[in-house]
């Protein structure tokens, strides 16, 4: 892990606004910017580990980086994706337990690093803040909810086309690339995302890039038939 050559100012950094921060108020934003730290790490580095001690949250400002547990056979299983502008690590931070999962880059990314010291202070003094935590919270609940009713009641094959869209809903498309999923994704992460082993991964992109649902250059994955993909997945809300 080292240290990024340019730090973000919290005060006119747009990836603020899209989170529980944008509720502080100037003399805040100032104070947040003079107690967080900002680290760059690169693709595969760990941010937190599951078990460990919080002390702090983690604000996203540049790059990706997945969420994950790993199960009592090894295998481990994506619980969030996260891009710019998402907090995580707050829930540990609250509930003054060890992390449940554990946060790696998925690239190079920028993450700030906020002590709980301040994050509580926050709390304490601002109920605008506090309440656009708790709305946080609850969306992060119902999207859990969602998963585990998704990898419990969805095929396989359903869960694989679920999980396309989800990358697409988070991560778009590459900005040279109109169908290019703008995410780097091994097969070994992709299968934890989906809730499968690998080689049955493999397997059913295969059969989807078969069926002209999508395209496999390289390590990537182009999306060729969105709509087939949500229809599969029983998402048809775009």
């Amino acid at each position: 892990m080292s240290q990024n050559t340019r730090i973000p100012n919290c005060e006119n950094c747009s990836c603020r606004m899209e989170n529980i921060f944008k509720r502080l108020d100037l003399l805040e934003v100032q104070g947040l910017n003079l107690q967080k730290r900002s680290k760059s790490y690169k693709k595969g580095e760990v941010i937190f580990r599951e078990s460990e001690l919080s002390n702090g949250l983690f604000c996203i400002s540049s790059g990706k980086v997945k969420v994950f547990k790993t199960g009592t056979e090894g295998r481990d299983l994506i619980v969030r994706l996260a891009r710019r502008g998402d907090v995580i690590g707050y829930r540990a931070l609250i509930s003054r337990e060890p992390y449940y999962a554990s946060a790696i880059a998925l690239e190079e990314s920028n993450v700030c690093f906020v002590p709980a010291e301040e994050f509580f202070k926050y709390i304490g003094e601002n109920p605008a803040f506090s309440m656009e935590l708790i709305q946080t919270l609850s969306r992060d609940l119902r999207m859990a909810e969602e998963r585990i009713l998704h990898l419990a009641q969805k095929t396989v094959r359903e869960r694989l086309a679920d999980s396309l869209i989800l990358l697409t809903d988070t991560y778009g498309y590459d900005k040279t690339d109109s169908k290019l999923l703008d995410v780097h994704l091994s097969r070994e992460d992709f299968a934890s995302l989906v809730g499968t082993a690998t080689e049955t991964a493999i397997r059913l992109i295969s059969d989807f890039r078969t069926e002209g649902l999508i395209e496999t250059p390289g390590k990537r994955i182009r999306i060729l038939n969105e709509k087939a993909l949500r229809k599969i997945a029983g998402n048809l809300t775009k």
